[in-house]
């Protein structure tokens, strides 16, 4: 990565917030952490503004709550954005704010320049789908009609993500956790997208399991030079994978820094109290 490479992602001001807010909570001064008392409004994420750069895996970390998984949420159109902009350099020459982007377009967004891998597989397979099924799935959505082509980018995935040859025509729902994970991360990777969604991948498995999936990320990453948005609650899963990363507590980003940095001289109080309990 060199420092004059226009980024592949810039997030600029986005705000996500559930409820309409009144006169108390309009300032923010008033909010207990990110919460309106008197209204209920919650603000769960405020003003955040980061760019990716290629090839590069940014780490956002935070507690249940901070507002990380809505943030990804929003920059797959998982949800809609209350405000703010967000751009990617291969879309519209990185002009076009893709929130305003309509429907139609924000699919083929998600369909060829983004992949999402879900914290819970069952929002990012069809778990009755056969495995290969789930990736022409996807290369279908993004306009393909070749099924030979098809089959033999499902057959080229699959083995990268060291799914056996004997089990790719079998449905997701047949496999462990960590299987799950793979097809779900050759799905996402299925049209070469500059940028993956990484939410919590590795939440729920055991450990070595976990071990196996991350690694195989690491080596995807440096193979295809691909971005990662990385979220997780896990400082040893950010430690191992994020070149830079962002410490988000109550919809606010608190910190951000290099990941070395933030992991060996944190300055707030609360990332000092996350790497004390990894400690």
């Amino acid at each position: 990565m060199t420092g004059y490479e226009r980024p592949v992602l810039s997030v600029k001001h986005l705000n996500k917030q559930y409820g309409r807010g009144c006169l108390k909570c309009v300032n923010k001064a008033s909010l207990l952490k990110n919460y309106c008392p008197s209204c209920g409004t919650v603000y769960a994420c405020q003003d955040i503004s980061f760019d990716v750069h290629p090839g590069e895996v940014v780490g956002i970390v935070g507690e249940s709550g901070s507002g990380k998984s809505t943030l990804m949420k929003c920059l797959y159109f998982d949800q809609e954005v209350t405000d703010g902009e967000a751009y990617i350099s291969v879309y519209e020459n990185g002009e076009k704010n893709l929130f305003q982007q309509s429907a139609q377009q924000k699919r083929y967004i998600r369909n060829n320049v983004m992949g999402k891998v879900y914290q819970n597989p069952l929002l990012g397979l069809k778990m009755d789908f056969s495995s290969i099924g789930n990736i022409a799935e996807k290369l279908i959505s993004a306009g393909n009609r070749h099924v030979k082509m098809m089959e033999s980018r499902g057959i080229e995935l699959l083995d990268k993500v060291n799914i056996p040859v004997h089990r790719r025509k079998e449905a997701p729902k047949k496999f462990s956790g960590g299987m799950q994970q793979r097809v779900q991360i050759a799905k996402a990777l299925s049209n070469n997208p500059p940028l993956l969604l990484l939410d919590e991948v590795t939440t729920g498995l055991d450990l070595s399991v976990q071990a196996s999936v991350l690694d195989l990320i690491k080596e995807l990453q440096r193979e295809l030079n691909i971005s990662i948005v990385l979220v997780s609650h896990d400082l040893s899963v950010i430690r191992m994978l994020a070149d830079r990363t962002f410490v988000m507590l109550e919809g606010k980003v608190i910190e951000e820094g290099l990941t070395d940095q933030i992991l060996e001289d944190p300055q707030a109080s609360y990332t000092q109290q996350l790497v004390h309990s990894m400690l």
